[in-house]
């Protein structure tokens, strides 16, 4: 590898090399996170990370990329678009009677961890095929990185008050990065692309369990993702009703985004719905025995909460439901459950069916 190579030619290149492999933005960002790292450490030390206990277990990794990777000098930053529903198609947000059930769209296809990245290998190849072989590794939800926070210095966005990276497009999109050892210069970490929020908060109103306790700033342990996928145990009481249909995730600070109005359709047939996912009603899905659940689900980012909490999620909403004889007959099959996880959301489940 030479010195003397023009790294903002070869940082153009790798932008196209991006686009051809379908990507909807791809930036560079360097390593200093220092500006975010005291923000991260306040948030971990008030516990807002409920029991995702590798939020801390990595100390200053997460905020120092050449901590994480030796010799890491940049990091590219790659968008990745996911949504499978045009923009028109305002689906409704969860409605608390509904008997339908709603998962997060991100989880509705195949698990875009091996697809994005095989996708970001590709353009790690695409760049030693050009310069020959070089120091990286490639990263996709799947290690301790400040994901928003390197794509916001590459320029693909800013912080949206809800946490996420936001562009004028959206926010229904993946982050990847690859990590290097090649000097390339940032996008925008002396400039950062400007906010366009504005003084608007419809992303906080719209939370239905108020996990933003500020603007930027999410106490995990009432967000509706966090309850149904990351937390193992017992969802507390107080916010079960709150949970509404949602039994995997939940997009309702995505879905009144004024910018997602611009959001584009996926063109990755992995993305799209599989086994009638967004169109399932909760009885249904909750007469699913186990090996159902495995089988329909696998290659699904859904299969890794495992069968208990799948139950747990749907019983809860079956709670949430109108009164339906449908209903209270599917809860009744579960009562006897293994699982004593199972069995008690499903009395509870059940309770709510009773007369106040």
């Amino acid at each position: 590898m030479n010195d003397g190579h023009d790294w903002l030619a070869l940082k153009d290149r790798i932008r196209g090399w991006g686009a051809e492999l379908g990507f909807a933005a791809v930036g560079c960002a360097g390593v200093d996170l220092g500006a975010a790292e005291a923000g991260l450490f306040a948030w971990l030390g008030e516990g807002c990370h409920g029991a995702m206990d590798y939020m801390a277990r990595h100390g200053t990794k997460r905020a120092r990329p050449a901590e994480l990777v030796p010799g890491t000098l940049s990091v590219i930053a790659c968008r990745l678009d996911y949504s499978p529903f045009p923009a028109t198609a305002r689906r409704p947000a969860s409605a608390e009677f509904s008997t339908d059930a709603v998962i997060s769209r991100y989880a509705l296809g195949r698990d875009y961890h091996k697809l994005l990245r095989s996708r970001l290998q590709k353009l790690a190849d695409k760049i030693a095929g050009e310069i020959g072989n070089f120091g990286y590794r490639v990263f996709t939800d799947s290690a301790p990185v400040m994901e928003v926070e390197l794509a916001k210095n590459a320029g693909l966005g800013w912080r949206g008050k809800h946490t996420l990276l936001l562009s004028r497009s959206g926010s229904w999109f993946f982050l990847g990065e690859i990590f290097t050892g090649l000097p390339l210069p940032p996008d925008s970490h002396d400039s950062p692309q400007e906010e366009h929020c504005g003084s608007c908060t419809a992303c906080l109103a719209a939370c239905p369990t108020g996990a933003f306790t500020a603007p930027y700033r999410l106490d995990a342990r009432r967000c509706i993702s966090y309850l149904t996928i990351e937390h193992p145990g017992s969802i507390p009481e107080a916010l079960r009703p709150l949970l509404g249909n949602r039994i995997y995730g939940c997009d309702d600070c995505q879905l009144v985004c004024p910018w997602n109005r611009f959001a584009p359709v996926t063109q990755e047939a992995d993305f799209l719905p599989r086994h009638g996912l967004d169109r399932a009603t909760l009885v249904e899905l909750f007469g699913w025995t186990e090996s159902e659940f495995d089988a329909r689900l696998a290659g699904s980012p859904i299969r890794r909460i495992g069968f208990e909490r799948w139950l747990r999620n749907i019983a809860v909403a079956l709670g949430n439901a109108a009164p339906d004889p449908a209903a209270r007959a599917a809860l009744r099959t579960r009562t006897d459950h293994p699982s004593a996880l199972v069995r008690e959301h499903v009395a509870w489940a059940l309770q709510q069916f009773q007369p106040g």
